[in-house]
């Protein structure tokens, strides 16, 4: 140990949809020292849903594969999974499994919740987001109209990343970042909006404790996890906010991230508040903002179109003019919830390589428009794009987003972002600086660096004129 680490060690968790992640770093120089991964189970079916004790197990089953680094860590700090729903009884054990950010049963209830309270331009300007089913709030309304005993049963509610940090702690406590995500969160006061919780039916007092950036959650009082009792605990915050802390983000430096749903962000010190909806205007975990937009189809239906076509995902041709939508699960961003893939001027000309090309070019244009709005209108237009996610490691996936960017690329060489920003977070505490400063420090945001080329003005234009004359065929 001693060999490999200069600095004291600290811990950052990854708590998402789909497995647990711990990272051992050393706090001076973030070299990770040790790590462990353990997985968890979401329902099949039209819920998406798990049980939240998984998540403890599976934190418990990471944290041992990291051994002794793990029990000599001084502080330690949880990133988790956006948007869930985890409901408490009095005695903190969760009523039901959690809801999750991706089950958008509660889209009447969203609805419903945006016309109740002056429309989508009046939650903007209060809530700095207009709360569509993944939010928190529309999660709760559901769960009081569809299970009624269950919310009547409910003492307390928590994302699952302060589910963790209170089974950790004993504390009930959350961070502005993650608590922006939920719809009653107000960004406009920076507080509990007590006026959307009578609403919903739900009192301040279920809900945690909004930490400080910097402040600390607590301690660890949990026996049955191999850390240092005693050993700090952060706030903690949500997956999008950590990996902003993880690339140690200034203002104005954009992100791209290419994974099953796609996500574009910047930190801005401006309070977001975009009356479409395309953008969430989250609030950091260190005192900005975090603009952000999301997409449901990435890499996972470009894969499909792939599969379709019998062809490897990196074997694209350029030419022709095909338009390809690759809307294949609905679409966030555009809000088209209900539509399906939709393909255009397919001509006897076509091959499938153009084909697979289209699908490439489809899903990129839905985050680079949505990136326009996420930046400040001073942000600069020739800033590299930070490329991050599974996509990013893919020539196709890279070669797209520069031809429709115009910008340059950087594909950092870090992992685990959100892991490495809980660490970040944790050494920030520790040591009483400013974790995006650490990650920097670390850096983390290093990587493959490729030159701006020309934008294909061409195809962009041909995709944008194809989506907005589909508008029916979309919403049907």
């Amino acid at each position: 140990m001693g060999a490999q680490s200069a600095g004291p060690l600290v811990v950052g968790v990854d708590s998402s949809t789909q497995s647990t992640k711990t990272l051992v770093v050393d706090a001076e120089t973030g070299v990770v020292v040790a790590r462990g991964q353990a997985p968890h189970t979401v329902s099949g079916g039209e819920g998406k849903e798990s049980d939240p004790g998984q998540w403890w197990r599976a934190l418990g089953e990471a944290l041992a594969q990291c051994g002794d680094a793990a029990r000599q860590a001084s502080a330690l700090s949880v990133g988790g999974q956006q948007h869930g729903l985890v409901a408490l009884d009095a005695a903190g054990e969760p009523v039901r499994p959690a809801m999750l950010w991706n089950d958008v049963r509660p889209a009447p209830q969203s609805e419903r919740l945006i016309a109740e309270l002056g429309g989508a331009e009046a939650w903007a300007d209060r809530v700095g987001s207009v709360p569509g089913p993944a939010f928190t709030v529309a999660k709760w309304a559901w769960l009081r109209a569809n299970e009624p005993a269950a919310a009547a049963a409910t003492t307390a509610v928590r994302l699952p990343h302060d589910y963790l940090t209170q089974r950790l702690t004993g504390e009930a406590v959350t961070d502005r970042g993650d608590a922006s995500g939920t719809g009653w969160w107000a960004s406009s006061t920076e507080s509990y909006d007590l006026e959307i919780l009578e609403r919903v039916g739900l009192s301040v007092g279920a809900l945690p404790r909004v930490a400080l950036p910097g402040e600390a959650a607590g301690t660890v009082h949990a026996d049955d996890l191999p850390l240092p009792r005693g050993a700090l605990v952060a706030a903690g915050t949500g997956d999008n906010m950590a990996a902003a802390l993880g690339l140690g983000l200034r203002p104005g430096q954009p992100v791209l991230s290419l994974g099953t749903s796609g996500t574009v962000y910047a930190v801005s010190t401006h309070r977001p508040a975009d009356p479409t909806g395309t953008v969430a205007g989250f609030a950091d975990a260190r005192g900005d903002w975090l603009p952000l937009a999301c997409t449901l189809n990435c890499t996972l239906a470009v894969d499909r179109v792939a599969a379709l076509l019998g062809r490897d995902r990196e074997a694209v041709e350029a030419g022709g003019s095909v338009v390809m939508l690759p809307f294949l699960d609905g679409e966030r961003t555009p809000n088209l919830p209900g539509a399906s893939g939709l393909v255009h001027g397919l001509r006897h000309g076509t091959t499938a390589g153009q084909l697979l090309q289209a699908a490439y070019d489809g899903a990129v244009f839905a985050l680079l428009e949505a990136l326009d709005r996420v930046l400040d209108k001073d942000a600069a237009a020739d800033a590299p794009l930070l490329l991050i996610g599974g996509g990013a490691k893919g020539r196709a996936w890279r070669d797209t987003v520069r031809r429709l960017s115009g910008r340059p690329v950087v594909v950092p060489e870090a992992q685990e972002l959100v892991a490495l920003g809980a660490a970040a977070q944790a050494a920030g505490l520790l040591l009483g600086e400013d974790p995006a400063a650490v990650a920097r420090r670390w850096g983390t945001a290093r990587g493959a660096e490729y030159e701006a080329q020309e934008r294909d003005g061409a195809a962009w234009d041909r995709i944008a004129t194809t989506l907005a004359d589909s508008g029916p065929l979309l919403r049907r």
